[in-house]
């Protein structure tokens, strides 16, 4: 059975909830679509929007991580600025964890494309907002390249 698209859709309070709570009310098993989850600020940004995690599909695995396909993690400045695009085929998000992570391949780039990393294998935790590319790392840094890892 599949859920609704609006149900998979999530927006999340700021807090170290982060994106564990968002998933409160989904299926016992299931797919969705066109699936976002959307962290904030803490206060007194609140209104700020900190990272966005979507996917084209998720699969709900019960007792497991979920599966989201063709996903895009993207993080924000205070400013509302682009920071950092990761994107890849899947990953497996961990609520219970707040964290992102894959064997498989992915592209990293900056908010202009001037900086762009390309491997195999990460970790992304929410809690502090760290990527870990674990293998076949390789970078590209264009002029004019500007990068901020500590927002």
């Amino acid at each position: 059975m599949k859920p609704p698209a609006t149900f998979i859709r999530v927006l999340l309070a700021a807090g170290t909830m982060g994106w564990a709570a968002a998933f409160d009310a989904r299926a016992q098993q299931g797919h969705g679509t066109n699936f976002t989850i959307t962290e904030y600020y803490e206060a007194p940004y609140q209104q700020q929007v900190k990272s966005i995690l979507s996917g084209a599909e998720v699969v709900h695995r019960p007792g497991q991580p979920d599966l989201i396909r063709h996903f895009k993690l993207q993080t924000f400045n205070l400013d509302g600025q682009i920071n950092l695009v990761v994107t890849g085929p899947e990953c497996i998000y961990d609520e219970k964890a707040c964290a992102a992570s894959s064997a498989g391949p992915l592209q990293v780039q900056n908010g202009d494309g001037t900086f762009r990393v390309d491997g195999e294998g990460f970790l992304w935790r929410q809690t502090n907002s760290w990527l870990t590319i674990s293998n076949r790392v390789r970078t590209r840094i264009e002029g004019g390249a500007q990068l901020n890892m500590i927002p």
